[in-house]
């Protein structure tokens, strides 16, 4: 026998929690809803920034950061290598030119001094004995032509009197004929004594002048290679302070390899580095400036790197009417450096709504300053302060600068 189901009636209880789920729904629903069917968020008041647009001085810049660092700087490299022995200064310390800073050791270079001074003495006793050797070859062939001239004499008067023995024919003619060919050979061997006597002056002048050049060299090496002894004792080209020195007493330094560092301290200027979107717009002379103290300063771009690397590149920039005191290498500076000349502009605060809408759109709002509306702007050079504003806004708009990442994608927002 079939039996009828009664079918169950909904709770007061079920009924009244899909009655409030239903209400809490057309209540969200309805905070974005306006008359016109658009969407809209309520807001508190405070939890936003407002800033008004106005007619101003526009001036475009960058920040960048620098790093101070001296107008002129000198390195100190080893001339010599060698072990370091004794260190006269401290890193940090101010230095006059000339002021020793390091003192090396060099064996190698010792043992090529001791090698050259005794290959110099050695040469220098060859030449003493090539010269007295030569001086007592002129006197014996002085000696050979003074005892031809005395047999000269002589054999003159016995040829002299062998003619007139001979006329008076006291004397046979062979002993005549031997007088007179002995004079003639004599004479004949005067002549040949007098020729090797000027050449042999004419060799020996030339030779000593040859092994005194050669002795000349010798020492001129010498001497060069005992001013490397005084190369070993570094010293200080400029004047100034002495930042760096990368030297530690025994260990060895190779010819060439960089010791440390002078600052002359005429100056300083700042070296920065930019992104490299703004290489096209930075050159030589642009001025920038430098908030320290309370005091501003300004400075001009004195050099501009044209090196990129990792997307940067440097500029070094003067000072132009007087620097900082107590600036110090290595103090990091943030500037202004202006891309621009200044003009008159509409101009609107930068706030976060700018990273949130690229400057495409803003929230305006009305004159009763309680609804905001979306609204397209067009906005053209900027810096980290402000836009300027080229169309869609007019002086006096107020508008909502703050970030707009909470307001999703509401038409309207209703500040309470």
């Amino acid at each position: 026998m079939d039996r009828m189901i009664e079918k169950k009636r909904w709770s007061w209880r079920t009924i009244l929690l899909i009655g409030g789920a239903g209400l809490i729904l057309l209540i969200i629903v309805g905070r974005f809803i306006d008359a016109g069917g658009g969407r809209r968020l309520r807001v508190p008041a405070e939890r936003i920034e407002v800033a008004t647009v106005e007619l101003g001085e526009f001036q475009e810049y960058i920040p960048v950061t620098g790093s101070v660092i001296p107008m002129s700087t000198h390195y100190v490299d080893a001339i010599r290598g060698g072990v370091v022995e004794e260190a006269f200064v401290e890193e940090g310390s101010i230095v006059e030119a000339g002021d020793s800073i390091l003192r090396l050791s060099n064996t190698d270079l010792l043992l090529d001094i001791m090698y050259r001074e005794a290959e110099l003495y050695s040469q220098s006793n060859n030449l003493r004995n090539t010269i007295i050797a030569m001086e007592e070859n002129r006197l014996r062939m002085l000696r050979e032509l003074l005892d031809v001239e005395h047999e000269i004499a002589r054999q003159r008067r016995l040829t002299k009197n062998a003619t007139e023995l001979a006329h008076r024919d006291l004397i046979s003619r062979d002993d005549y004929e031997e007088a007179r060919e002995e004079l003639e050979y004599l004479m004949e061997k005067r002549r040949l004594l007098a020729a090797m006597q000027r050449q042999d002056s004419l060799y020996r002048a030339e030779q000593v002048h040859r092994i005194q050049e050669s002795l000349a060299r010798m020492q001129s090496n010498l001497d060069m290679v005992r001013g490397n002894l005084n190369e070993l004792i570094v010293r200080a080209p400029v004047s100034g302070r002495l930042t760096s020195l990368n030297a530690e007493v025994g260990q060895v330094k190779s010819s060439g390899e960089r010791l440390g560092q002078i600052d002359v301290l005429s100056g300083f200027k700042v070296r920065a580095s930019v992104d490299e979107y703004h290489v096209a717009r930075v050159g030589k002379g642009q001025p920038a400036s430098l908030e320290l103290s309370g005091n501003t300063f300004a400075l001009a771009v004195e050099k501009v790197y044209p090196r990129v690397i990792s997307g940067r590149f440097d500029i070094d920039l003067c000072f132009v009417d007087g620097e900082p005191e107590g600036l110090r290498r290595g103090r990091t500076v943030h500037l202004r450096l202006e891309l621009g000349e200044t003009a008159q502009a509409l101009l609107l605060q930068m706030g976060g709504f700018f990273h949130d809408t690229s400057g495409r759109w803003v929230y305006l709002l009305d004159e009763e300053g309680k609804t905001a509306c979306r609204h397209q702007i067009t906005v053209g050079r900027k810096n980290p302060r402000s836009c300027e504003v080229l169309g869609g806004l007019a002086e006096g708009d107020r508008v909502i600068v703050s970030s707009y990442e909470r307001f999703g994608e509401a038409d309207r927002v209703v500040l309470e």
